[in-house]
C-alpha cells in the first residue's frame, strides 16, 4: 500500500483530498522534500519555487476543507516545461540568450487553465536550448539524467518533465513535442506521454518550430494524462490554430473498449532499423491487443523515410529563432543548435514550399490510411537510452538526433495524435516504448487503447530512493 504522497497519481491524490485522508499541503511538502533530496542527481528542474507552491497548496487545502475545490486538479503538484510562459517565473528556454529579469507577467493558455483548476505549480523543468534536440542538456542548465540509469539521457526535449514524472516529482507534467519531444523522453524514462492532435491544446506564444509543435501531458498513468488533457485543452483566442471548443472530458475515453477495432502494426515503418530486444517487446505489446478483442495486422503505412523532409522544417525553424539574435547572443548558443540554424538559413523558399507540398501529400496519405484502421502501432524508439550529454550514441556514425528518431516526427508532420507507453525493460534495465497513433481528432482512440494496454501491463517506476 502506498504511503508516501510522492508515489500517488493525480487521481489518487484527488480521492485522498476528497476523503480527507491527505491534504494538498502534506502532498506538496512530501514532493518538495523528495525533489530537494534527489533532483541534484537528475537535474530535472530549472526552477523550483517552494514558497509559491506551498502558498498554492494551503489555498487548495482551505478549498477542500470547505468542500469547494476550484477545478479538476485542485491541489495536484504539477510541473511546466521551461519553454512556455508562466506568470511570476522567468522562461529561459534553456538558453543563456534569454533574460531572467522579464517582465514575466502573463501565463501561456495551458498554464492559465491549470492554475484556474487549482493545480499546485512546483516549478519549471529543463529543456535543451529552445527545445531543438532529442536529448536534454543546455548551456543554461547543464545535463539532465535518466532515473533508470544516471549515466543515460532521459531523451528530449521534454527530458526534464520525463525525468520528473519517472522520479515522482509531482503527478502532472507538461511537455511539448515538435518532433517527438514528449514521446521520445517518455519512451526512454518509462512513462506515458501524449502528443494530442495539433491545435488540441492552445499554444501561445507560438513555437519557433511552427505547426510541428504540440503541447501535451506526461504522467505515470493514462488516467492522469486524460485528466490533464481535459484541463489544458480549453481553446484560447490567442492561438490562431486552436481547434474549435468541444467541452470534451477526455476521461470518458477510459470507459471505451478496443473490441472489434482494426489495428495496424508496423515494426519499422518500412525502413527503420530497430534493436532486436525492442522489436520483440513491441511485437509482444502489439499482440496484446488481439487478446483484447482487436484484429492486429502487420502493415507498412507507406510513408517512406521522412528524415530529409522533417529536417527542412526543423532547420528553418532554428534559423528563424536565431535570425534576430545579436552576434554576442549567437556566440552563447549550443554549437549544435547554431550549426542547425546556419544550415536552415541556406534553405531556399522554393525548397521550403516544395517540402510543404510534400508534407501535405504525406498527411493526406496518412488520413486515408486511418480510413481503414482505428490505430497504428510502432516502436517509440529504435534504441534504448544512451549516454547523457551526447546528441547521438557514441560510435554510431550519426550526426544529428533526427537519425535515431524515425518513428516520431512523421506524426508531427501529419499532426496526428500519438502516444508512448512503456512495454517492458530490455536486458540493460532500460525501458522500451510502444507508440500508438490514430486519425486526426481521434485522441480518444489513443487514450482508449493506451488505457486498455495499461490495464494488462501497469506502468512501473524506476528503483529510486523514496
Amino acid at each position: 500500500m502506498k504511503t508516501n504522497p510522492a508515489l500517488f497519481s493525480a487521481n489518487e491524490l484527488l480521492n485522498a483530498y476528497s476523503n480527507k485522508t491527505m491534504s494538498p499541503v502534506e502532498a506538496t511538502k512530501a514532493i518538495l522534500e523528495h525533489i530537494k533530496n534527489y533532483d541534484k542527481k537528475l537535474n530535472a528542474f530549472r526552477l523550483v519555487d517552494e514558497e509559491k507552491a506551498l502558498k498554492s497548496a494551503r489555498a487548495s487545502e482551505e478549498r477542500w476543507s470547505m468542500g469547494t475545490p476550484a477545478g479538476l486538479v485542485d491541489g495536484v503538484p504539477t510541473t511546466i516545461k521551461d519553454l512556455v510562459a508562466t506568470k511570476g517565473w522567468s522562461t529561459r528556454r534553456g538558453s543563456l540568450t534569454t533574460n531572467d529579469k522579464g517582465p514575466w507577467d502573463e501565463d501561456a493558455p495551458l498554464v492559465a487553465r491549470l492554475r484556474s483548476n487549482g493545480a499546485v505549480l512546483l516549478g519549471k523543468t529543463t529543456t535543451p536550448e529552445f527545445g531543438w534536440k532529442g536529448v536534454t542538456d543546455s548551456p543554461l542548465t547543464g545535463i539532465t539524467r535518466n532515473p533508470w540509469d544516471l549515466t543515460k539521457t532521459p531523451g528530449g526535449s521534454s527530458g526534464g518533465a520525463a525525468a520528473a514524472a519517472a522520479a515522482c516529482f509531482g503527478a502532472l507534467h507538461h511537455g511539448s513535442d515538435g518532433g517527438g519531444s514528449i514521446r521520445m523522453p517518455s519512451g526512454y524514462t518509462g512513462i506515458f506521454g501524449l502528443k494530442p492532435t495539433f491545435g488540441r491544446v492552445p499554444t501561445w506564444p507560438a513555437s519557433g518550430f511552427g505547426t510541428l509543435s504540440h503541447q501535451g501531458p506526461m504522467t505515470r498513468t493514462v488516467d492522469d494524462a486524460a485528466l490533464m488533457l481535459t484541463v489544458m485543452s480549453e481553446p484560447d483566442p490567442k492561438d490562431w490554430y486552436a481547434l474549435p471548443e468541444e467541452n470534451c472530458d477526455w476521461r470518458k475515453s477510459m470507459d471505451q473498449t478496443v473490441r472489434g477495432w482494426r489495428i495496424a502494426y508496423s515494426p519499422d515503418l518500412g525502413h527503420a532499423k530497430v534493436d532486436p530486444e525492442i522489436a520483440k517487446l513491441v511485437h509482444e505489446a502489439a499482440m496484446t491487443f488481439t487478446t483484447l478483442g482487436a484484429t492486429v495486422e502487420e502493415v507498412d503505412p507507406g510513408l517512406g523515410n521522412q528524415h530529409d523532409l522533417f529536417r527542412i522544417f526543423w532547420f528553418v525553424g532554428a534559423a528563424r529563432l536565431q535570425e534576430q539574435m545579436t552576434t554576442e547572443q549567437l556566440a552563447l548558443l549550443d554549437p549544435g543548435f547554431r550549426e542547425v540554424g546556419i544550415k536552415g538559413a541556406e534553405i531556399t523558399i522554393k525548397q521550403y514550399l516544395d517540402a510543404t507540398a510534400e508534407r501535405e501529400s504525406a498527411g493526406t496519405k496518412l488520413n486515408e490510411f486511418f480510413d481503414n484502421y482505428d490505430l497504428l502501432l510502432t516502436p517509440t524508439l529504435p534504441i534504448t537510452a544512451f549516454d547523457a550529454g551526447e546528441e547521438v550514441p557514441k560510435g554510431s556514425n550519426m550526426n544529428r538526433w533526427t537519425e535515431w528518431t524515425p518513428f516520431s516526427y512523421p506524426f508531427n508532420l501529419g499532426r496526428h495524435p500519438a502516444a508512448s507507453i512503456p512495454c517492458g525493460l530490455c536486458s540493460n534495465g532500460l525501458p522500451a516504448g510502444l507508440q500508438l497513433v490514430s486519425a486526426m481528432n481521434r485522441d480518444d482512440k489513443v487514450l482508449t487503447a493506451s488505457r486498455a494496454y495499461e490495464m494488462r501491463n501497469p506502468i512501473q517506476i524506476p528503483p529510486i530512493p523514496i
